[in-house]
């Protein structure tokens, strides 16, 4: 389970407002990358952070309720032509840029998700490998980034009807390849994204 043991040695060597951040919807063909920043309160802490992935879509909306009443939140994204231009990778880095210098109280350091760090944040940061496992501020980073998503794919699953968006969240499901197949590419499909991209190009032979 996460723990405040990075915040902790944080805060040892003089950081006062540590932001965990992390993101959501690398893997999916359609809809924007999201990111979230979180400075927990230590005397506020919600109950129940945890990875996202490991959570009922019910009980991260309820967690997500208690993180916004009780931390200081941004979530931000990079959209579908953002992640056609830069690719995935640098479009997930503006997504968690934004999502810090969005935050209303800046954040002095940074625990971000991942191996990589984005370039040109603003704050000192450092990466922690599987940190939506190990830290409460990036558990709680990747609870608000989910649900953001989800909502948002929800709310595009009623403007394109049968990709099945609010089951799969854009994830490429054997549902969203046949639709892909049957109802064709949408405005807010990846085009670089090879499924997405082989449909456009008349190669019929996508596979999951």
């Amino acid at each position: 389970m996460p723990d405040f043991s990075f915040e902790s040695l944080a805060i040892a060597r003089g950081a006062t407002r540590i932001a965990g951040v992390d993101e959501v919807g690398r893997g999916p063909l359609c809809g924007p990358v999201t990111a979230a920043a979180v400075i927990l309160d230590p005397a506020r802490i919600p109950q129940g952070l945890a990875d996202s992935k490991t959570l009922s879509p019910g009980r991260r909306v309820q967690i997500a309720v208690d993180i916004a009443a009780s931390a200081v939140v941004c979530v931000a994204h990079a959209t579908v032509e953002e992640i056609d231009a830069l690719n995935i990778l640098r479009a997930s880095h503006l997504a968690m840029r934004r999502a810090l210098e969005g935050l209303s109280l800046a954040a002095d350091h940074a625990l971000i998700d991942g191996n990589r760090l984005p370039p040109d944040l603003p704050c000192t940061a450092e990466t922690v490998v599987k940190g939506d496992a190990l830290s409460l501020s990036i558990a709680a980073a990747s609870i608000m980034a989910k649900v953001a998503r989800d909502a948002i794919m929800v709310d595009l699953s009623q403007q394109y009807p049968g990709y099945g968006w609010e089951r799969n969240a854009g994830y490429p499901t054997k549902d969203h390849l046949r639709a892909l197949l049957d109802l064709g590419v949408t405005p807010v499909h990846r085009r670089s994204f090879r499924p997405v991209h082989n449909i456009l190009y008349q190669d019929k032979t996508i596979t999951s």
